[in-house]
């Protein structure tokens, strides 16, 4: 599968693991405030991940352009993307649709909040992609899964230098 997984910029997922360790990041829906996060989590440790030999890898549900557009918009201009508005790949790692406890519960309003004005993150109603859609994140080295992070909930939150610290040890 991770053959058929062509980037917007023309290699596979399984060409960029033989190179080097990828973190292939889910993404929920772009209107989603816990994507907006991760977006925003992800321009700030970009450098130091890539700097270790990490190439990221984002996936998402809009088309390559309005994809790009939301990356510019959080400091990831260039950053290796494929679009998945099907979520067939999503699907393949195993990430489901969220009930509402999942979506909508406590934890998720909390962290909403929290984010919103800690950050300064807007809330939006737009949504580009499966509201229902839960995100993961995977490390992948030479075709196989070394790391994995599966949400819980929307509001969860990973920590991705934890996730590649798998790769310390390994040859890059």
């Amino acid at each position: 599968m991770l053959s058929s997984m062509l980037t917007n910029d023309g290699p596979s997922v399984l060409e960029y693991s033989q190179k080097s360790p990828v973190m292939l990041v889910f993404l929920r829906h772009f209107g989603c405030i816990f994507c907006k996060e991760a977006l925003f989590d992800i321009s700030k440790k970009r450098k130091s991940m890539e700097a270790k030999g990490v190439k990221i890898i984002l996936v998402h549900m809009a088309s390559e352009e309005v994809a790009e557009d939301y990356f510019k918009m959080f400091g990831l201009k260039g950053i290796t993307h494929i679009s998945d508005p099907a979520c067939n790949f999503y699907n393949e790692f195993g990430l489901k649709k969220g009930n509402s406890s999942q979506l909508m519960g406590l934890k998720n309003w909390y962290r909403g909040f929290e984010v919103s004005v800690g950050k300064g993150i807007e809330v939006s109603i737009k949504q580009i992609g499966d509201t229902f859609q839960m995100p993961g994140v995977f490390v992948i080295k030479n075709g196989q899964v070394k790391e994995k992070y599966i949400h819980k909930t929307a509001a969860d939150r990973p920590d991705y230098e934890k996730l590649v610290a798998c790769c310390d040890t390994m040859q890059v």
